[in-house]
């Protein structure tokens, strides 16, 4: 593995010494390498990644999306006098000027460089860092909010097309493929009583009346790095699933994660609700970037877009345990089930707490 990490380093022109490697187990799709090389008494640290081409089936037009986002950030950052090494990823490119390597077996890899002195944190209870990467997210809205989005590749067609997801629900019910469907009446009953309001921001825009603009498509915490000391958020990371999408289910996509007070397979649905204060530490960093520029439809549509979100996620969930776990990886036989109950349930206390959310939104537009 040595030996093709090297390789990969030189096509992307990486100068110095090679120092040391490391595979990174986090992710779930790509496989992802951590590579330092030595220039002089500086370490320079690289991320290397091997794109899982079976998920994201046009990986040339997902890296056209990431590095032409990426250097609008980065063009603005510098007028701004900012340091762009910190707060934006920077993606290598090979001699050619292309942004990805290609080997001659059909392997596709990129390379960006590590920001230093940077962390990151699957889900934490510090409602600063909740905060701060509102403020990641909201910025990454706020930096894109006029770039052409009708520029941007579609890597992944359909994706927050809620309706879509329902007509996946009720061919998963009809199949019936492993006779998963008897028994669970009610989970489903309960997916169809919020049809209504989870298709309605799809609706909203298909109506005209909110606007498409660049979104990041998986806004857990996980994907912002922050500061190592202070805990201020650095740059928006994971940039795969970057489209033209709805600021509600960004924003909405976030809340679902961060805001569960349970696990996402919790089985004590008493223990899953809405956690208020996260949420209002969300909203208000997330508010403070992008409130100068969104329409007064899209603002009224991010306590929806939570809801909207929490529901698409837990009709994928249940339409995979119907459908025999075909697509999200599950450790124990009913693990899609369990997430769809936790996503039901939270979903239903963010329409018990609607009101609330909407205060809190209208609170942080001022």
């Amino acid at each position: 593995m040595k030996n093709k990490i090297l390789e990969i380093c030189k096509a992307f022109q990486i100068s110095g010494t090679f120092y040391k490697m490391e595979e990174i187990h986090s992710g779930h799709i790509n496989s992802t390498f951590r590579v330092y090389f030595t220039v002089g008494e500086n370490l320079n640290e690289y991320i290397v990644q091997k794109v899982n081409t079976n998920v994201f089936v046009r990986p040339v037009e997902m890296m056209e999306n990431i590095s032409s986002v990426t250097e609008f950030i980065r063009e603005k950052l510098e007028r701004e006098g900012a340091d762009v090494r910190r707060f934006v990823m920077q993606y290598l490119s090979v001699a050619d000027g292309r942004y990805y390597h290609v080997r001659e077996n059909g392997e596709f890899w990129r390379c960006c460089r590590f920001i230093e002195n940077s962390v990151s944190f699957l889900n934490p209870e510090n409602t600063k860092v909740v905060e701060e990467s509102g403020v990641a997210f909201g910025a990454f809205q706020k930096y894109l909010y006029d770039y052409p989005v009708d520029k941007l590749h579609i890597v992944i067609p359909h994706f927050h097309n809620t309706i879509m997801r329902y007509g996946a629900f009720r061919e998963a019910i009809k199949a019936d493929l492993v006779g998963r469907k008897s028994g669970i009446e009610d989970v489903i009953a309960g997916y169809f009583s919020l049809e209504e309001v989870a298709t309605e921001p799809y609706k909203m825009q298909r109506r005209g009346e909110l606007p498409l603009r660049v979104t990041h498509n998986d806004t857990k915490i996980s994907n912002v790095l922050f500061d190592l000391e202070t805990y201020e958020h650095l740059s928006v990371i994971d940039l795969d699933t970057v489209m033209p999408g709805l600021v509600a289910f960004d924003f909405g996509d976030a809340i679902r994660i961060a805001g569960n007070t349970g696990e996402e397979d919790e089985r004590d649905l008493a223990r899953v609700a809405l956690d208020m204060e996260k949420y209002e530490a969300f909203t208000r960093g997330f508010l403070k970037e992008v409130r100068g520029f969104l329409t007064e439809n899209e603002k009224k549509s991010l306590p929806l877009g939570a809801v909207a979100m929490t529901v698409e996620c837990g009709v994928r969930f249940l339409t995979d345990y119907l459908n025999g776990d075909t697509y999200f990886k599950t450790h124990y036989s009913d693990q899609n089930l369990v997430r769809a109950k936790c996503h039901l349930a939270l979903a239903k206390d963010m329409l018990r707490r609607f009101e609330e959310m909407q205060e809190i939104v209208e609170k942080y537009c001022q």
